[in-house]
């Protein structure tokens, strides 16, 4: 399993690489959101430990702000990830990345897990509940996974190897 502040770098790095640009800290959780999510979707487990809160933009990891600076994400102790991770997160960048920052909150705003964490809170409150692992195994299981590689979704690798 990744580290969270692996996966976050891996983001900042390629979404720079596939941009020219460098991302914001919103956009960055959100796709960090994202890739554990599709993670779930498509292995069954989480990518990363680690934790997001309810925050009022969407999901955010304390972890990963501690290391979000003006110049973009400071973090010296990065290790690669694995060939599986780093595909998940990269096939995340290709279908969300284009999407500006407010429009992957209003997504992320749509999640029961995000929903589950805000319960109780006015709609301006930050928020600190944690997001629960079983409600975004939940959120995985509306996703339909896509291979941008491919240009298939994951449902359909199967009857393309039956065609053959």
């Amino acid at each position: 399993m990744e580290r969270i502040l692996d996966v976050a770098q891996y983001i900042y790095d390629e979404y720079k690489r596939q941009s020219g640009e460098s991302i914001d800290e919103m956009k960055l959780h959100k796709l960090l959101y994202f890739a554990q999510r599709e993670s779930l979707a498509i292995t069954g487990e989480p990518l990363f430990e680690g934790n997001f809160e309810g925050w009022k933009y969407g999901p955010v990891s304390k972890e990963v702000r501690a290391h979000y600076t003006a110049g973009g994400m400071c973090y010296d102790g990065q290790k690669m990830l694995s060939a599986q991770g780093a595909y998940i997160t990269k096939n995340v960048i290709l279908q969300y990345g284009t999407l500006a920052s407010w429009r992957l909150s209003q997504l992320s705003h749509k999640e029961i897990s995000w929903q589950n964490a805000r319960k109780g809170l006015a709609k301006d409150e930050n928020g600190d509940v944690l997001l629960l692992l079983d409600d975004m195994r939940r959120d995985a299981k509306k996703v339909r996974p896509y291979d941008p590689t491919y240009d298939m979704y994951y449902d359909e690798f199967e009857d393309a190897e039956v065609a053959q």
